[in-house]
């Protein structure tokens, strides 16, 4: 994408923007910085399921590292209702993260799940009347999974990052805390 064309698509009022990275890159951090630079009343849209004490308490820790002016939407499955409708009041959606919503969907649905439900999310986030900010793991730098659902797992996220990047305004890969742009620009989060 040229630097003009990437600057007068980030000029629009509803920027997607795609933040790649690994586990603990720094992904989900630069992500919500950004969103609280660019809007004051950010949705956190989460597709985590508290299940287990462990995840009880990283929600817990995400919700007070967010603070009050963040409005927060749980949904494990039908991610893309959420985006085309936003909740009123909140002016930019941060999903963190297609990951976990992936592997909701992966071990709710199975594959033939995924399908109905990554189109019904390319649909909204193309419709979405407010910026989208989506987190994504990069998984597919490692090794190959020795289990079919792993592999499975793996070439699911993979084709899934492809198509958020291809209708994303900016795609930003994330590693060491260090952000790497890879299509389009924005303004630096400090």
């Amino acid at each position: 994408m040229s630097e003009e064309k990437a600057t007068r698509t980030m000029n629009r009022s509803h920027p997607i923007v795609l933040v790649l990275g690994g586990a603990r890159s720094g992904k989900s951090t630069y992500a919500q910085k950004l969103a609280e630079r660019w809007w004051p009343r950010p949705l956190y849209l989460a597709p985590a399921e508290t299940l287990d004490d462990e995840m009880v308490e990283r929600v817990k820790l995400h919700q007070e590292n967010r603070g009050p002016r963040w409005g927060c939407v749980e949904e494990p499955l039908d991610v893309a209702r959420v985006i085309g409708n936003p909740v009123p009041d909140q002016d930019g959606i941060l999903f963190d993260c297609a990951t976990l919503w992936l592997t909701n969907v992966l071990l709710k649905e199975g594959v033939a799940g995924i399908e109905t439900r990554k189109l019904a999310l390319i649909d909204a986030l193309k419709t979405c009347p407010t910026g989208v900010i989506i987190v994504s793991n990069e998984v597919g730098m490692g090794i190959v999974p020795e289990y079919p659902l792993g592999r499975d797992f793996r070439d699911q996220q993979g084709w899934l990052n492809q198509e958020l990047a291809a209708i994303a305004d900016t795609v930003i890969f994330v590693i060491a805390g260090i952000p790497m742009f890879l299509k389009g620009t924005i303004p630096n989060v400090a």
